[in-house]
């Protein structure tokens, strides 16, 4: 993928994936778009870690059954095939 114009190289900023599009969005505009609401009341998915059915409610957001942190960044933000899980092992500071 190539350069977004953002500032970041091909593969990192909003277009990342896995654990380095969850930290983006996590630390994106210092830790403020963490906590927004996704626009329609969220997007239903699947926890990537455990498989139980959740609504990402925020641009970050965990699972309520396994706590697997996942998120979508707002360009992307239209569709739940974007959203991407950070892996068993990661913790939101």
């Amino acid at each position: 993928m190539g350069d977004c114009g953002c500032g970041h190289a091909a593969g990192a900023g909003p277009f990342a994936e896995g654990r380095d599009l969850v930290e983006f969005v996590s630390q994106a505009h210092g830790g403020a778009l963490r906590s927004q609401p996704l626009q329609g009341g969220g997007l239903n998915t699947a926890c990537q870690g455990c498989g139980a059915p959740f609504t990402l409610v925020t641009f970050v957001d965990s699972c309520p059954n396994c706590g697997g942190v996942h998120a979508v960044s707002p360009p992307r933000s239209g569709d739940s095939a974007n959203i991407q899980f950070a892996g068993s092992d990661f913790c939101l500071e």
